[in-house]
């Protein structure tokens, strides 16, 4: 009988399927990970039959302790989930994570001749399931390893909320003066197209030959393995759902350019140093911030649940614009809406941000932008993406919950660019 881990035959309808077994996780299906590094299912009940053409052989792999080398720079590698840290496991089929500073140096062994590598589980979980909790985990997390000496800290990530969290930790690590660089992985380790050797390498070079200070974002330039861009932490958003080169800089250069081929550095920023002292500013896990999309044909009724929210991010129309005035016989509820963002702002923040992504926000071009300045509703001029704006309102409760009103609208970690360049469009 085929177990997992066994290279398998499987007579499926009309055809062979050729590839390992992988346990399973449905009754009624089985899954093959075939030689390409796909996986695929089949039903159980259009299976002929399984013939087992290799056992699986059970092999117990030993680390070796590798010492650290003089002279280089050491940085830690925060682990918190995603594919970047993870290794396959050809016997089984599964993707399992490898954490040690041996199993790291094991998967990106051109790391050993640029720094020395100390490698921290931090947690191990989807990035969409993160929370409040896990910005001040991996907040926490950091300034530990900085009242150790690193030169910096790399923070392994999933790439579903890595700019949410890139943004979180902008805000929370006060006065950070180290690099603190959030790494992902589009593609899984078991591809050979994963970026993530090029990423953690590429975050690796960016930390030892600058003297950038922050939290910044780094991934793929483009769909090639040539180079990467490091991100403002604030100024950085995922825009694609599969693409090598998904995370872009908004409305903003990025802050360098990586060329892992020949091993150099453009540095288009400025190198900053830290402002004040680093301290950690958390978030309050208990606050409840909403995000509210405005489209066509909605509803008063749509924002009454916020009601019980302690803050509110309106992603509006292109400048700042939203269903707020009646117009023609079809837009009585408009002025229900407009009600409603009243009675909500007089209740707490309520901030905007635009739907547009790149750009800037002024209120001040239509009568619906005034209009919702006057009912009360924060942030004008900023250019922030609406994520960044949501963290930000979070950070702001739960930091500086009496000036949230005025500090909105501040540049405080770099998420409001000071003018809007046509080199920060689609960067």
């Amino acid at each position: 009988m085929a177990k997992a881990g066994d290279k398998v035959k499987v007579f499926y309808k009309k055809e062979t399927i050729e590839g390992v077994l992988m346990p399973e996780e449905d009754s009624k299906f089985i899954f093959v990970k075939l030689d390409s590094g796909y996986n695929i299912g089949l039903k159980k009940s259009l299976v002929k039959k399984i013939d087992v053409v290799k056992v699986k052989k059970s092999v117990k792999s030993k680390s070796k302790k590798i010492a650290s080398k003089k002279g280089l720079p050491k940085i830690s590698i925060l682990n918190t989930g995603g594919t970047i840290t993870s290794k396959v496991d050809y016997s089984t089929g599964a993707v399992t994570a490898k954490f040690t500073p041996e199993e790291v140096l094991e998967l990106f062994p051109a790391v050993r001749n640029i720094a020395n590598i100390d490698a921290v589980m931090v947690r191990n979980i989807m990035s969409e399931n993160m929370r409040f909790d896990h910005y001040n985990l991996m907040a926490k997390a950091v300034e530990k390893e900085v009242k150790k000496g690193v030169s910096g800290v790399i923070i392994a990530h999933g790439t579903d909320t890595l700019h949410y969290s890139s943004a979180a930790l902008s805000f929370a690590l006060e006065g950070i003066n180290i690099p603190v660089v959030f790494v992902g992985s589009q593609r899984s380790s078991d591809r050979p197209s994963t970026d993530s050797l090029v990423n953690l390498v590429s975050a690796t070079m960016f930390i030892t030959q600058t003297k950038y200070k922050g939290v910044f974002l780094c991934m793929h330039e483009n769909n090639s393995d040539n180079t990467c861009i490091v991100s403002s932490g604030t100024k950085v958003r995922k825009m694609h759902t599969s693409r090598r080169d998904a995370f872009r800089p908004i409305n903003t250069p990025p802050v360098a350019i990586i060329d892992y081929e020949k091993k150099k550095i453009k540095k288009i920023a400025k190198e900053k140093k830290a402002v004040g002292k680093f301290q950690l500013k958390l978030f309050n896990p208990k606050l409840k911030v909403g995000m509210f999309k405005f489209h066509t044909n909605i509803y008063a009724e749509q924002l009454e649940p916020y009601k019980k929210f302690d803050a509110l991010l309106l992603e509006a129309f292109a400048l700042g614009q939203a269903q707020i005035i009646k117009q023609d016989a079809f837009m009585t509820e408009n002025m229900k809406i407009g009600k409603l963002v009243k009675e909500l702002a007089r209740k707490m923040p309520v901030a905007v941000a635009s739907q547009c992504i790149y750009g800037r926000i002024d209120m001040n071009v239509y009568s619906e932008g005034r209009e919702l300045q006057k009912l009360g509703v924060i942030g004008n001029y900023t250019d922030m993406t609406p994520e960044t704006a949501f963290i930000k309102l979070a950070w702001l409760l739960s930091n500086h919950k009496k000036n949230v009103r005025k500090l909105f609208s501040e540049n405080i970690r770099g998420e409001i660019s000071e003018r809007s360049e046509k080199e920060g469009f689609l960067v």
